[in-house]
Parts: structure tokens; sequence; C-alpha cells
């Protein structure tokens, strides 16, 4: 983790401006057809010019060997240790959809899934069914009234997108150290919340009736009839970006789920209507005189490598390319690109390989070789092998924004 007391100490005012774009599970394998990444096989000019120009190396999302999910390894990114810093994913789709958390709440993240007749998973996402479909299941459920009054607690349903909405339970006493009920197979039932500790045994029983009720209120429904819950947690009370880093800090992103890790943190969510790569970097200009860092995150790139899609991810790799000169011309004093974790597509899932990352910082950066940004490439870059929750301090470094420690 970024030493926060630190950096209070030393953070400078300064007028430069810091990007870190987020290609989501980036990083990937070498197929046997020609021994290359998607990163490495992708049509990658400007990517490539930016190596040349700047600095690469590569980092460990959550620890060596660690595969991380999303949240942690955002977290890691944005320069707090994830393992400190646990934040369950029901606390970032809430937050990231904008609902009103309190201290009363514990958030889960549900996906809408397909049962069989024998009630098992044979489609752990639905067919992906589209938001709007997402939402008049979520509307159906929120109609049956399911809440428990007699225990005091309160059940609230909000849509997120595509397959996924988010569960708020609030009341006196709930506590979110409970189990997923995804077994992250087809083939098999989804499980039951089971507590991890004896403070979470009552809220793993009241999730437990809320989910069978809500399944018994979908279950004629196709091909969303049934549902698993990921990420039990309350809000984290994480330190924010303008205490620690003295930056006023923005987020454009497409998914709910990023923006609420960057909510967490205090960054702003920036308004905007972007679906493509290129329309979140025309964001990011309509903005730009407003903030001092911006958060830019790319989904895709994880989708397509969980699908399996060499081919696919491959392209929204080349998509964000080709999207970049938009953002260059902003002329951002820090680019940060990298993942928050790896997704080879031959794995269809997060791995624990180290994700490489480019520094481009054109006052301040020390180049090294590199001349393509790629795995191997990154692997032997000027910047080495280091943690994630490193980039932050660097990016400040290269931003010109830390002034000296001692004499």
């Amino acid at each position: 983790m970024a030493n926060f007391k630190l950096l209070k100490e030393l953070i400078q005012p300064a007028k430069t401006k810091i990007v870190l774009l987020v290609m989501d599970g980036v990083g990937g394998l070498p197929r046997p057809s020609d021994d290359q990444t998607e990163l490495e096989a992708a049509a990658t000019p400007n990517l490539d010019q930016l190596a040349v120009e700047g600095c690469l190396g590569q980092h460990h999302p959550i620890d060596i060997g660690i595969t991380g999910g999303s949240g942690p390894g955002h977290l890691g990114l944005f320069g707090y240790d994830p393992i400190e810093y646990e934040i369950g994913r029901g606390v970032l789709e809430a937050v990231g959809i904008g609902f009103p958390i309190t201290a009363q709440d514990i958030c889960a993240r549900g996906n809408f899934c397909t049962l069989n007749a024998e009630g098992l998973i044979t489609d752990r996402r639905a067919g992906r069914i589209p938001t709007e479909v997402c939402a008049k299941l979520v509307e159906k459920i929120n109609a049956a009234g399911i809440n428990n009054p007699e225990a005091g607690v309160e059940f609230f349903v909000r849509p997120v997108q595509d397959y996924r909405f988010v569960v708020v339970a609030r009341g006196e006493g709930l506590s979110g150290a409970i189990n997923e009920t995804d077994p992250q197979r087809t083939g098999v039932a989804p499980l039951h919340a089971v507590a991890r500790d004896t403070a979470s045994e009552r809220t793993a029983r009241l999730f437990n009736e809320w989910i069978a009720k809500a399944t018994a209120v979908i279950h004629n429904e196709h091909p969303a009839n049934g549902m698993t819950m990921r990420g039990f947690a309350g809000d984290p009370a994480l330190p924010k970006y303008k205490d620690v880093y003295g930056l006023k800090a923005g987020v454009i992103a497409v998914y709910p789920m990023y923006r609420g890790v960057a909510s967490l943190v205090g960054m702003e969510l920036v308004d905007h209507h972007a679906h493509t790569v290129k329309e979140e970097f025309e964001a990011a200009a309509t903005v730009w005189d407003q903030y001092d860092f911006l958060f830019i995150h790319v989904k895709y790139t994880d989708s397509r490598g969980e699908d399996g899609n060499f081919d696919a991810k491959m392209k929204v790799i080349e998509e964000v390319d080709a999207a970049l000169p938009t953002l260059l011309a902003l002329k951002p004093d820090v680019l940060v690109i990298t993942g928050d974790h790896c997704t080879p597509s031959q794995m269809k899932g997060h791995s624990w390989h180290p994700v490489p990352l480019l520094l481009w910082a054109p006052g301040t950066v020390r180049r090294d070789r590199s001349v393509v940004f790629g795995e191997r490439e990154a692997s032997t870059g000027g910047l080495g092998t280091f943690h994630a929750r490193d980039i932050m301090t660097l990016a400040l470094a290269h931003a010109q924004r830390l002034a000296k420690y001692g004499a």
C-alpha cells in the first residue's frame, strides 16, 4: 500500500494531469499457433509508439501467485492494499449505480442464471440477458415485496447491467462475512449463503430466505429463472483520493462496478453516455479542465477473455489503440496504461500472472529499450516488476506532485 502518511507530507500542488487507462484483464498467455498473446498479436501502432517514448514494467495486482477479482485489482491500482482494504462486490455495484448505502446495509451483487428442471445451473449468466430484461425481472421481484419485518430487515433490489443486479439488506446488527452462492461452474445447484463467523449467521439466514422467495417469483422465466450472489459486504470507509493524494479525481467507466470502486475512494462520477472507447475518450475531453486525475476503464478486454475469444479480445485492444489519438490530443502529463489483472482467453477467467504496464510521461520519464507494448517486453522493461499499489506513487512522482523527502 502507498504510505498515505508519508504522501500527505510530500504532496505539493501542480498543474499536471494524470490519466490511468485500465484495459480490464488485458494480460494474456501466448497461443500455440504463433506464440503471441492477445496484446502481442494485436495491431497497436499507437501503443507501440508510446512504449518507445515511455517505459514498461509489470505489476502484481494483489501479491505473487494470487488470482484477484476486479474489485481488489482496482484497489491495488488506486494505491490501496487490497488485502488490508477488502471490499465486497455488492458494495461496488450499489455505489456504482448511485444507490445510497448506509452503515446498516449489507450489499450483495446478484447474477441471474439459468436453472434446469433439477435446479442445476446450465448458464451462469443467463445468456447475458440485456439490461432491460434484467430491469423487468427486478421489477417483478420488487413487486412481490419480499421483506422481513419481523426481523426488522428491509431488502432493496436494483438492476445494474446485463444479467447483474444488486441486493441491499438494511437493518440493525447485520454483518457481511458470508460466502458467495455462485459455485463458479455449471452442472451444479447454486450454493447456500454460509456465514464465515458467528456475527454473520443471522444475515446469511435472512439472505437465504430472501433468495428462495425471489427465485420462486422468477422460476417460470427464461432464460433467467435463478440467481447467485457474490461479494456480501458493507461500506469499508476507505481513505479518499483528495485527502491522500491531493487530487481532484474523476472516473469514466461504462460498467457500474468500476464506477463504484472509484466512488468509494472519492472519485467523482463523470456524467457521460459513452459506449465505445473513443466515446469515453471524447467524454474525457469535455471535463478535462475539471480534474487533476482521470481513471478511464475499458471493460471488454476482460469480457472477451472470459468468453475464451482470443480474436475478439485482440480486437478490443486494437479499438483502444485506434482511439488513443483522441486521448493523447488532451496532452496528459502522465499516462499509465495497464490492467487490473490478466484474463487469458485460454483460461476463460482471471489469472495470477503479472500485468503489463506502460508509463508515458514526456517531461519526466526515463526511457527503456522497449519498442512494442506486450507482456514479454514489459517483463524486461525499465520499471521492473512491482506491486500495483505502488503505481499511484510512481504517477505522482512523474507528475511532479511529490516534494523531496528529507534534507
